[in-house]
């Protein structure tokens, strides 16, 4: 028996109707969308500030700076080397790495940009004050390391951004009471 083309659509149509949406489909797509969100708004979205730290990276490199940016999220990862080959910058000049910034050594650096929260700045403070050689430099963005005296800032409220050197934040820390260096 051989049947029309209608009567092999009319048959597949009561299985999975197309003239109205599947509830199980609808409610898998939904599911899925909403956790690609949660995803999103979790790990990626908060790399995406106001002025994201590949920006940063990019504004010394065009400096004349030597960069390295250090993320631990993969997705800011690819997206700050992605934007690096389109803007055609060489990587002898901009590097992108997935690491801890935390277990590295930063000896080797002579100029540090943070973009961190308030309640980490002590810790990091701590860290470059034993790592970095007298002559570094390190700006601040946003927050403050505190009880560092600033050489400069600019901007204001969320926007400013400090800068210290190195030698006169320990020289400082040595002659303040009831400080460590």
């Amino acid at each position: 028996m051989e049947d029309s083309i209608e009567v092999i659509l009319q048959d597949h149509s009561r299985v999975l109707p197309t003239d109205r949406p599947h509830p199980v489909l609808s409610a898998c797509t939904g599911a899925l969308l909403t956790g690609l969100y949660g995803v999103w708004s979790v790990f990626v979205m908060p790399g995406f500030r106001k002025v994201p730290w590949s920006l940063k990276v990019f504004a010394a490199s065009s400096a004349g700076f030597q960069c390295t940016g250090f993320e631990i999220n993969s997705i800011l990862v690819a997206y700050a080397r992605s934007k690096a080959f389109w803007k055609e910058v060489p990587s002898s000049q901009v590097t992108f790495v997935k690491k801890d910034f935390w277990k590295t050594d930063l000896s080797s650096y002579n100029n540090v940009t943070a973009f961190l929260a308030p309640g980490v700045m002590g810790v990091l403070g701590e860290k470059l004050l034993k790592e970095l050689p007298d002559d570094a430099r390190v700006i601040a963005c946003r927050f403050p390391f505190p009880n560092w005296p600033h050489q400069s800032s600019a901007g204001s409220s969320l926007d400013e951004s400090f800068a210290y050197d190195i030698s006169t934040v320990r020289s400082h820390l040595r002659n303040a009471p009831n400080a460590t260096v």
